[in-house]
């Protein structure tokens, strides 16, 4: 048997977009800025796609910048509000313990560049306390972002509050929202979101491209300059084929979003009663609200490389973390944000589960997974430690 499980890193690209591309390789292959009839035509279904994709989170098509995928849109939109609030004076940013990459770095940037950086305790389940956020907003504060859902353990922050408190306050907000879009319902206007970045891969799309929502009224910066594409905002001829097949994969994602996640709840929900039946085993992140498709455990006693490469012998593809960061030997900085020590986080298990799931695939998994674990923990020195008292066991 072989079960893809890992689709937090990437998911397969719809019949539907695949079909789109092609046309659009095939048929509308000119420049959307050339004036003749060929490069009009390809404009069209550029604008089209603009149109499929604010519609579905409620924003105007003038609003969405296609990127390359969610990496540019965060950049773009933090560097965008930084210039904007360094212009008055405001240079303190507020955001997560446990957010992607993309953005820590960023900030990491930012605070070179004499920025202050307040990061959020994200707690043991993974979910950050308005009252926290508030506390923590100031006269100087620009800029609030915190992702829609956690890549790794896929815990879903409360956005509608979030964009109430900062658009009550007058401060930007700004959500990573690559692993909700195409999700779980997004609406812009109704979260009171100011910027929303996004990628086709997360939601059967291609990879290397997305989009970056900018309400109406904010002047983006660019990233990229060279061309008046994307209303000046970002250089480079667009890339039609990939964006139509973002647009295509989106709309059906959207359509088919409550039946697909009913389904993929009640697997996830399974999983999570097998796997607790590990001993010394403890879920990673909040049990309800979480995404529909995410698993994340952690296994005291074993090394979770090990799990991924005896799984993947098994043709289970796993992962335990973010793909951004699969070549790192240190632990997720996410479930050490959550209160995960090192030895029990570096033991971590992430399954995201597609649409196509079975229950009788999750069974196979729920085994091997006990197997697998069993299998490491009987040669290594932390379990026998472990068992013998020499180490108090973490996980009860």
């Amino acid at each position: 048997m072989e079960i893809y499980a890992d689709n937090a890193a990437t998911t397969k690209m719809s019949d539907a977009a695949i079909a789109v591309m092609t046309d659009a390789m095939k048929n509308y292959y000119g420049n959307p800025s050339s004036l003749y009839l060929k490069g009009q035509r390809a404009k069209e279904k550029l604008e089209q796609a603009r149109l499929e994709i604010a519609d579905i989170i409620n924003a105007e098509p003038r609003e969405i910048i296609f990127t390359s995928g969610g990496s540019e849109a965060d950049n773009q939109a933090l560097l965008t509000a930084a210039l904007l609030g360094g212009k008055k004076g405001k240079r303190h940013v507020i955001s997560t313990a446990f957010e992607h990459h993309a953005i820590l770095h960023t900030l990491k940037k930012l605070e070179k560049n004499g920025f202050e950086i307040t990061l959020l305790p994200v707690h043991e389940n993974g979910i950050i306390r308005l009252s926290e956020l508030e506390d923590a907003m100031r006269e100087d504060t620009c800029l609030v972002t915190v992702m829609t859902a956690n890549n790794e353990i896929g815990t879903i922050q409360p956005v509608s509050e979030i964009g109430a408190l900062c658009r009550k306050k007058g401060i930007l907000f700004h959500t990573d929202a690559v692993q909700a879009v195409g999700h779980i319902p997004i609406d812009v206007k109704a979260q009171s979101i100011d910027m929303l970045s996004a990628s086709a891969h997360k939601f059967h799309g291609p990879k290397g491209t997305g989009f970056l929502y900018c309400r109406r009224g904010i002047a983006l910066s660019n990233l990229i300059e060279g061309g008046a594409q994307e209303r000046g905002k970002r250089a480079g001829t667009e890339n039609l084929p990939a964006i139509m097949g973002m647009a295509a994969a989106l709309r059906e994602s959207a359509e088919g979003m409550e039946a697909h996640n009913a389904h993929k709840a009640a697997v996830r929900d399974h999983l999570i009663r097998g796997l607790s039946q590990i001993p010394h085993s403890a879920l990673n992140g909040d049990p309800s609200e979480r995404l529909s498709g995410n698993v994340n455990f952690s296994f005291e006693g074993i090394e979770g490389e090990s799990l991924l490469i005896l799984l993947d012998r098994r043709g289970i593809c796993a992962s335990s973390g973010s793909a951004c960061t699969s070549g790192s030997l240190d632990p997720s900085h996410v479930l050490l944000s959550i209160g995960r020590i090192h030895d029990v986080a570096h033991g971590s298990l992430r399954l995201t589960i597609g649409e196509d799931i079975t229950l009788e695939q999750a069974d196979y998994i729920i085994k091997n997974v006990k197997e697998v674990v069993e299998y490491l923990r009987s040669f290594s020195p932390v379990w026998r430690d472990l068992m013998s008292g020499k180490r108090e066991f973490i996980l009860k």
